[in-house]
């Protein structure tokens, strides 16, 4: 068997796997819901993101496993002369997969799809107690231009 990675769309059949990495992570595991079976909740985001142009999660598969994911929507805009614009949101790698480059795969992917979607920028927040991620972004070539606000309507 092969231990390359290999990124595609994910399909319903990911989800499992897809919150169980969004979970294994001391933020994740505050806000995420990791049960067999899965809340409704989470199947019922993914319809929406299927229904929706340009909402797209992937995954990066070893073998048969999910090891990674992202989601990645690109955003029509109005403001540069009416760029698009991607946003890139939820990257997790398994713990066990770490320091294989496998979110540096998963970003890159995001890019070119973003590059062929005729955005003008790939944009991204990462929580300011994630040292590690900010340097993996900006190896990447991102940079902290900007502040990022939020304001939480619901909890979680």
């Amino acid at each position: 068997m092969s231990n390359a990675v290999h990124i595609r769309r994910a399909t319903e059949s990911d989800l499992s796997a897809i919150v169980r990495l969004l979970a294994d992570d001391p933020l994740g595991a505050t806000r995420e819901q990791y049960a067999d079976p899965l809340p409704a909740a989470y199947r019922t985001a993914f319809a929406a993101m299927e229904a929706q142009t340009g909402n797209d999660l992937l995954v990066a598969i070893i073998n048969t496993e999910v090891v990674g994911c992202l989601q990645l929507t690109i955003i029509p805009g109005i403001s540069r002369l009416g760029a698009s614009r991607a946003q890139i949101e939820g990257v997790r790698v398994a713990a066990t997969h770490r320091g294989a480059r496998i979110g540096e795969a998963l970003v890159h992917d995001a890019i070119l799809r973003a590059k062929d979607a005729s955005c003008a920028i790939v944009q991204l927040t990462t929580d300011a107690t994630r040292a590690d991620a900010k340097r993996f972004y900006e190896r990447l070539g991102f940079e902290a231009t900007h502040v990022g606000m939020k304001l939480r309507l619901t909890e979680g």
